[in-house]
C-alpha cells in the first residue's frame, strides 16, 4: 500500500478558504525510490482503452476518423520559425473518491492511481475526490516517474456548511480536491492559490459540502488548475464553471502573469459545460461524462483517452495531451 503520510515540513496546500501562497523550491539532485503498490497484469494506458466500461457503443476516441483532426491539430501547434517550442503537456484526471464515506470507496484507488501514473508518466495530475494525504503519497509517485524535476503538490479542502470548518474524510484529514504539477529542471518559483466558491448549493440537507477550486501557477512554464464542482444542482455546477473560468483564472494571470493554462476536473456537467468553459479561449476534451481537460487556446488537444481504473472508484481516468502552438 502507499505511504499516505505527510512530511510536517512540507506544506501541500494553503489554508482553508482563499488563500495565496508563494513556494520557492529546488528540485531533488538524487533519484526517489519507487513507492510500493499493487502490480496488476494489465496496466491501463492511453493505447489499451477506448471506451468507457457500461457505454457501449459511445466512443471516446476514433481513431480513424480523428487522424485529420490531429493531423492539422499538429500542424497547428508547430512553432513559427526562430520561436521556441513548449513541450507536449500530458494532463491526467483522476477522481478516486477516496473519503472512505461514499459508496464508491474501495480502498484502492491510491494503489491503482500510482500505477497508471507510472504507466503514463503525466505532467499534470488533478485529484479530486481526496483526503489530505494521498497529495503527498501521490507526489511521490510522480517524484519517482521524473527523478531530477521539480513536482509542486497542492490541496484545497473542500467546505463544511455545518461547521464552517473543512470537510473532513472518515480517516480524520482534510477532504478536497488535489494537483500535482511537474517542472523539468532546478529552481523554479510557484504560486499556489485557491478557495471555495462564492455560489454553493445550500438547499440539499443532506449534502454539506462547499465546493473548491486551485490552481499551480509557475512563471515561464505553465498554469494547472482543478475543481470538483456542485452535483446536486446543476445550475449551481455551472456558475461555478463560470466563476473558475471567469474570475479565479483569470484573476492568478492578472496577479501574477499570463502563462499557458489548463484546467481539469469532474464538473458534474454534460453538454452545459460547453457554455461554462469559454469556446474561443479554450480547447477541451472530456471523457464522455462529466469529467473535463480544458486548456487556453495556445494548446491544440493531440491525444485523448479514458483509462480504466480497475474498479477502484466510479470514473474513468482521463489522460490528454497537449501540444503548445
Amino acid at each position: 500500500m502507499l505511504d499516505r503520510g505527510v512530511d510536517p515540513g512540507q506544506a501541500v496546500g494553503g489554508e482553508f478558504g482563499p488563500s495565496l501562497v508563494y513556494v520557492y523550491a529546488a528540485a531533488e539532485d538524487e533519484q526517489r525510490g519507487d513507492v510500493p503498490c499493487h502490480v496488476f497484469d494489465r496496466i491501463p494506458t492511453a493505447s489499451t482503452i477506448d471506451t468507457l466500461p457500461g457505454m457501449t457503443g459511445r466512443v471516446v476516441r476514433r481513431t480513424v476518423a480523428v487522424l485529420a483532426f490531429l493531423a492539422a491539430a499538429v500542424l497547428a501547434a508547430t512553432p513559427s520559425p526562430g520561436e521556441a517550442a513548449r513541450p507536449p503537456l500530458r494532463v491526467l484526471q483522476l477522481n478516486l473518491c477516496d473519503s472512505g464515506f461514499a459508496g464508491c470507496y474501495s480502498g484502492r484507488a491510491l494503489d491503482v492511481a500510482a500505477a497508471v501514473m507510472r504507466a503514463n508518466r503525466p505532467d499534470v495530475v488533478t485529484l479530486n475526490e481526496i483526503c489530505s494525504g494521498d497529495v503527498e503519497a501521490l507526489g511521490t509517485v510522480l517524484d519517482g516517474v521524473f527523478p531530477g524535476d521539480l513536482v509542486v503538490r497542492a490541496f484545497e479542502p473542500a467546505g463544511d456548511r455545518r461547521t464552517g470548518a473543512p470537510f473532513a474524510c472518515v480517516n480524520g484529514e482534510d477532504y478536497g480536491i488535489g494537483l500535482l504539477a511537474r517542472f523539468a529542471g532546478g529552481r523554479r518559483t510557484t504560486v499556489v492559490e485557491g478557495g471555495l466558491y462564492p455560489e454553493q448549493d445550500t438547499q440539499d440537507l443532506h449534502d454539506p459540502e462547499q465546493r473548491a477550486w486551485v490552481c499551480v501557477h509557475a512563471a515561464g512554464a505553465y498554469q494547472a488548475c482543478t475543481t470538483h464542482l456542485a452535483n446536486t444542482v446543476p445550475g449551481v455546477a455551472f456558475k461555478q464553471c463560470q466563476y473558475l473560468f471567469g474570475v479565479a483564472i483569470p484573476g492568478l494571470h492578472d496577479r501574477a502573469g499570463y502563462v499557458p493554462t489548463v484546467a481539469a476536473g469532474d464538473f458534474n456537467l454534460l453538454e452545459r459545460a460547453q457554455g461554462c468553459i469559454p469556446e474561443r479561449a479554450y480547447v477541451r476534451a472530456d471523457d464522455g461524462a462529466v469529467q473535463y481537460v480544458a486548456a487556453t487556446a495556445d494548446h491544440a488537444v493531440i491525444g485523448s483517452s479514458a483509462l480504466d481504473l480497475q474498479q477502484s472508484t466510479d470514473h474513468p481516468g482521463l489522460l490528454v495531451s497537449l501540444a503548445g502552438n
